[in-house]
């Protein structure tokens, strides 16, 4: 499918490529060499940079852990569980509510927003710490007897010392009649994030998917909402629209999730996937071995909400596309609405965008709906099928970035000059120090929801107040 070329005025590829030169000038030969590949102008199609590769030791990353994917993104959202760290108490404790995935329900009744830790001690890495983990199982089963399940999610020191968290896992679930998880998600496994996420699909497949079934009959609108996270409420937005347009969303992975609707997956009809990044594995295990298809869609701003709606639409009959073209009718006058307000304070204003995940290129046209140009945008664990996604959606010749480091990015930002940054917490206090409004992307920066029609004049709104805040005119930067 061709896309629109999109342009900025004054970015050429040639004044890209020499952005790029000039911030590499500093390594030496050797750092140089392996940074190179990971950042060019963008060609409009295909994967212009290499990704998925080791960070160069002694240089800043914003990149997270194997762990971090798991606990962070995958797991750790399912409200029902009890979701173990099994380490040091550092980990889990970072981990705790980082991103804001929401839960409905009764704090240890029915949601367990809860952080839960084997708290290492020397003694456990000289010992081993199996037993504390056995010991601890047991205390959350009594203290928590409506939890449906329970995670073991290993940090780095549990597979340095060679814990074997499967079999304690498998004797505990025996003994306590209740799903007892073991992910081997240490942080040291990988380049990046990205393998946790991938690690935990696996043990949602082996350990979760097919033990259940739906109670009521399937019917043909069943589907799954996958790579929703309910950040900031974002699937509380979603859900709801789906559920007008006709479908009836039997689950969703994994913000807000529970566990028993994710294992009975196998029976929808189609998964629709928001964070391709994070559950494209599953989405192809479940075409693979239930004849599941799978369709990515963007929820980010109202061009690709409308388009994206027609599409799943296009999948099924004529009932559910009237609902849809209803849906857009009833949806279409509020969104401008949002745009005639905004776009007036935003309109030529460039934006750069680091994040994980899909909003380096799902929030491309969101920003492009409020008259925004996107002038630099990449990823911290992308894979290369990201980056293939990624260069229609950007402008012509703009930077794209495969785990920038805070030289790089800073380099960038002083020479293109965004009026604002979206990234991240490591990010977010020395952008706003060089006097550049900054929003959190991660987790909305204590905003949300930014997903849907709901979200859209949240995501209008936090821009707006960014950038446009009198408080930048009283910001001067140290260098």
């Amino acid at each position: 499918m061709s896309h629109p070329i999109k342009k900025v005025e004054g970015i050429t590829k040639e004044s890209t490529q020499e952005m790029i030169d000039k911030a590499l000038e500093i390594y030496p030969d050797k750092a140089k060499k392996k940074r190179v590949p990971h950042l060019a102008p963008n060609e409009g199609e295909g994967a212009c940079v290499k990704s998925n590769r080791k960070t160069i030791p002694g240089v800043m990353s914003a990149r997270g852990c194997a762990y971090a994917g798991a606990k962070g993104v995958v797991w750790g959202p399912i409200r029902d569980m009890v979701h173990v760290s099994h380490g040091p108490v550092g980990c889990g404790y970072y981990s705790w509510g980082t991103r804001r995935n929401l839960m409905s329900g009764i704090n240890g009744v029915d949601q367990f927003a809860m952080q839960f830790t084997s708290d290492f001690q020397e003694k456990d890495i000289v010992y081993g710490g199996d037993k504390k983990l056995k010991t601890l199982l047991q205390e959350a089963k009594e203290l928590f007897p409506l939890a449906k399940g329970i995670s073991v999610l290993s940090e780095c020191p549990v597979g340095l010392i060679g814990d074997d968290i499967n079999s304690v896992a498998k004797a505990s679930a025996k003994e306590l009649d209740i799903p007892i998880i073991p992910c081997n998600c240490e942080g040291f496994r990988g380049v990046s994030q990205s393998l946790g996420h991938h690690i935990s699909n696996d043990t949602i497949r082996d350990y979760i998917i097919e033990t259940r079934e739906f109670p009521e009959p399937i019917g043909p609108y069943d589907i799954a909402l996958i790579g929703e996270y309910n950040i900031g409420g974002d699937a509380w937005s979603t859900k709801p629209l789906l559920e007008e347009c006709g479908f009836n969303v039997k689950s969703v992975w994994t913000g807000d999730g529970e566990m028993e609707k994710i294992a009975a997956t196998h029976q929808v009809k189609l998964n629709v996937i928001h964070c391709y990044r994070s559950m494209n594995y599953m989405c192809k295990v479940m075409e693979e071995k239930y004849g599941i298809p799978w369709i990515e869609l963007n929820f980010f701003g109202p061009t690709k909400i409308r388009n994206s709606l027609r599409k799943l639409a296009e999948l099924f009959d004529d009932s559910i596309k009237e609902k849809v073209e209803a849906v857009i009718a009833k949806y279409d006058p509020l969104m401008q609405a949002v745009i005639d307000e905004y776009k007036p304070r935003l309109e030529g204003k460039k934006v750069m965008l680091y994040v994980g995940g899909l909003r380096p290129r799902h929030t491309v046209n969101a920003y492009e709906d409020l008259g925004m140009a996107v002038v630099g945008s990449g990823y911290e664990f992308a894979h290369g099928d990201d980056y293939e996604r990624t260069s229609p959606e950007m402008p012509e010749a703009t930077v794209i970035y495969d785990d920038i480091t805070e030289y790089e990015f800073e380099q960038f930002a002083d020479t293109l000059k965004p009026d604002l940054i979206g990234s991240g917490i490591k990010e977010k206090y020395l952008f706003q120090k060089m006097g550049i409004p900054f929003r959190q992307m991660h987790s909305w920066d204590y905003s949300g929801p930014y997903h849907g029609y709901k979200g859209f004049p949240t995501f209008a709104r936090d821009v707006d107040m960014a950038i446009n805040s009198p408080t930048w005119s009283l910001v001067k930067a140290p260098f």
